[in-house]
């Protein structure tokens, strides 16, 4: 598949949107291994803090300044995140055996995370005290980020398609399978429900306002795939 340029080209672009919306619920309160058991049970393979630290945190914390430089109304923000502050302390994921969580070998000899006291201790300076989310608020505060950016790269022609876009989110991101990507959830959702969670999170920032495309999308009661 064939993607126009832009920072982060389209997988990159639509994934730390998702990071944005997982850091936002940290700093708001929530329990990073409560987002990663919503978001796994939602279907991704691993959640938004486990992603992190296989990815590399000191990779994310770079990827996203090059996407904030890239897209600064969107994508800056001016306050400190939580893997900015584990990062700040050395903890850089499976690599060094410490992130969100603390990783030593199975029996195999595969990384097996565990959860570390420590993690909490760190970033407790840049989140508020511990709020329940329920399960489904922490799937919309995650995925409303990711989806927008979806739709603006469609609008942007930096993806041909919906049915390209949802391929690459199914294999380059590992979106759940069973959902089809991006562009099949907005339809199982219906594009006038997408816009209505959208408009209710839009105070949190940019990145929660819907753009054009499904905007109208709701409007025609259309859909990306007929």
């Amino acid at each position: 598949m064939v993607v126009n340029d832009c920072p982060g080209f389209f997988v990159n672009r639509v994934l730390f949107p998702y990071f944005a919306g997982f850091h936002m619920l940290l700093r708001d309160g929530a329990d990073f291994q409560a987002v990663d058991k919503a978001m796994e049970r939602f279907g991704w393979p691993m959640g938004p803090a486990y992603l992190m630290d296989v990815v590399g945190m000191d990779t994310g914390v770079h990827a996203a300044e090059v996407m904030a430089q890239g897209f600064p109304a969107r994508m800056r923000h001016q306050w400190q995140d939580a893997t900015q502050v584990l990062v700040a302390n050395q903890r850089l994921g499976q690599k060094n055996g410490k992130g969100y969580y603390l990783y030593a070998p199975d029996k195999k000899g595969k990384p097996k995370k565990t959860v570390d006291p420590t993690t909490y201790e760190l970033i407790k300076g840049v989140v508020a005290p511990r709020k329940e989310f329920s399960p489904d608020e922490i799937v919309a505060r995650c995925m409303v980020p990711m989806v927008n950016e979806v739709a603006r790269c469609l609008e942007e022609k930096i993806v041909g398609s919906p049915q390209e876009a949802d391929m690459a989110l199914l294999y380059g991101v590992g979106f759940p399978p069973f959902r089809g990507g991006a562009c099949r959830y907005v339809d199982q959702l219906g594009a006038a429900n997408y816009v209505a969670t959208a408009d209710r999170l839009g105070p949190l920032g940019k990145v929660y306002e819907a753009p054009p495309l499904l905007r109208d999308m709701a409007a025609r009661n259309a859909r990306f795939y007929g």
